[in-house]
């Protein structure tokens, strides 16, 4: 009798928890209205990036579609001129893609970031490693490591240029007293192709500092039961490095050197200073054609384009490094 009776009740399907799904749905509803919440937090941000990033890049443009005068004067959409091909209002970027300058110009910009980065990233994981080792005095060091990134870029070039002046400059002064140079001296900005290793050699000490930060903060996050254990395994010193710490590395590297490849693909003063007295455009990159453009020439339309053009080429760069690298994936 008592299993005929309690068998209906183990049958009867539970009632629904009518409690549990009343907090979902108020929870979906506040949900809901996130973002219009957060709006009024948003919009300083947004006011900012639209006012520094979007408005700049979207005036850019249309100046490079525009025929600008000498003066300033936006004369109207672009023309075709001289012995330029006719591509309507793009009139300005055939005039930039058919300049005999531009490979030349290109080259000098490819090889321009490739050594200043190559040779920063090389020298600060030696440093970096070199100033995570307690040593006396290491505080000091590391202080004056920070020296060239707080001083002016302007300053720290201007110093260099003068340094290798081949009349009165300390440089020729000591390798003349090393009898490698004659008594006339060496003009390493006098010339395109010294002129402008001399400025890779200025770009390369002023992109130290944050390059070594920020991979000393890695090498320091190394775990160091990590390196017991490769010690005990009896991995010798260049092993556990390049086994052990270099992939650690992987994330700060990354980000350095794609931070490092922005900054100098579009570094203006250190060139400018270094190579802007020569005449002629052999060791012009892509940022000092522009300034030429828009100061010497006076060609703000044509300095537009080619404004247009510098950022779709860092772009690109930009976007191959990412998709190949993955800079925030995770070891």
């Amino acid at each position: 009798m008592s299993t005929q009776a309690t068998a209906p009740e183990r049958n009867t399907p539970p009632e629904p928890d009518t409690d549990r799904r009343a907090p979902k749905r108020r929870t979906a509803r506040r949900t809901g209205g996130g973002f219009w919440a957060a709006l009024p937090w948003l919009t300083p941000a947004i006011i900012l990036i639209f006012v520094v990033v979007v408005f700049p890049a979207v005036y850019m443009i249309y100046s490079s579609l525009r025929k600008i005068g000498m003066s300033g004067l936006n004369q109207g959409w672009a023309e075709p001129g001289g012995n330029t091909p006719d591509w309507g209002i793009f009139s300005n970027f055939a005039r930039v893609f058919t300049d005999p300058n531009l490979p030349r110009i290109l080259l000098n910009s490819v090889v321009w970031v490739v050594v200043v980065v190559l040779f920063t990233v090389i020298i600060s994981l030696a440093l970096a490693q070199f100033l995570s080792k307690p040593f006396p005095g290491r505080r000091l060091v590391r202080m004056a490591v920070v020296v060239p990134w707080a001083a002016s870029v302007v300053m720290t070039t201007t110093v260099f240029y003068y340094s290798m002046d081949p009349n009165y400059g300390v440089l020729n002064k000591f390798l003349q007293q090393l009898h490698l140079v004659d008594g006339d001296g060496f003009g390493f900005t006098k010339n395109p192709v010294s002129a402008l290793i001399s400025a890779m050699v200025v770009a390369i000490f002023v992109s130290l500092p944050f390059t070594v930060y920020t991979l000393l903060a890695g090498v320091q996050s190394v775990p160091g039961e990590t390196l017991e254990a490769a010690t005990v395994d009896g991995a010798g010193r260049w092993r556990t490095y390049f086994s052990v710490v270099l992939p650690q590395l992987r994330n700060s590297l990354a980000v350095a050197v794609l931070i490092n490849i922005i900054n100098v693909f579009n570094n203006l003063p250190i060139l400018q200073v270094m190579t802007g007295d020569l005449p002629g455009y052999e060791s012009d990159t892509l940022m000092t054609y522009i300034f030429k453009t828009m100061q010497l020439d006076q060609r703000i339309d044509i300095a537009s384009a080619l404004s247009v053009v510098n950022f779709a080429v860092v772009a690109v760069i930009v976007a191959i490094y990412v998709k190949t690298v993955k800079p925030l994936k995770e070891v």
